[in-house]
């Protein structure tokens, strides 16, 4: 019994260490210090490196939690009788939980993290399963999808816009440029 207040002390202190980095992800992206969150979660430095070892450790462990709730999500369409419907209630639901959380849109941007990668994978799998509603370009392919989204979701960082009727005003745009061609258009070839 002599080990359990500190237990729940290191708990208690791993507890605060994640919200901080989850506030301060959110709020200042990918560039907050541990030294930020050590002094917002009100430990030291050393606390915080000692669950995370390097910076990247607790930008995956914070990533990993908001990409899990994004996944879900994705899986739910996935499900869904109609996965155009699905897709287009997903993507602008997705620019604006990315608009309100400034390190999840830059893990998501930057696609190292596996939980990105993955989300993306999930992703063009929606397509797949919207493309035979004949609404889904049959050409666009994996790389075509994280073209169109990311390039909006890359200049929104970089001119630090994050209101959210922007972020969604670039999700309907998104969903644009993966319709058909209508008839008589150039296409390319």
């Amino acid at each position: 019994m002599v080990g359990t207040p500190s237990r729940a002390d290191a708990r208690r202190n791993h507890e605060r260490v994640l919200a901080a980095a989850r506030e301060l992800f959110a709020r200042h992206g990918l560039s907050v210090t541990v030294p930020q969150v050590a002094e917002l979660a009100g430990v030291g430095r050393a606390t915080v490196y000692r669950s995370y070892p390097a910076k990247d450790d607790l930008v995956l462990a914070i990533a990993q939690e908001r990409f899990q709730r994004l996944d879900d999500r994705t899986i739910a369409a996935l499900t869904d009788p109609d996965p155009y419907a699905a897709l287009c209630a997903f993507v602008p639901d997705l620019f604006t939980t990315l608009a309100q959380d400034r390190g999840l849109a830059e893990a998501f941007f930057a696609g190292q993290i596996a939980p990105a990668a993955d989300l993306l994978h999930q992703l063009t799998r929606l397509v797949e399963y919207a493309k035979p509603s004949g609404r889904i370009r049959p050409d666009l392919t994996e790389l075509d999808l994280r073209v169109i989204l990311c390039g909006p979701i890359r200049q929104l960082i970089v001119l630090d816009q994050w209101d959210e009727r922007v972020w969604r005003r670039y999700a309907g745009m998104v969903l644009d440029a993966l319709r058909p061609t209508r008839a008589g258009e150039a296409t390319s070839g």
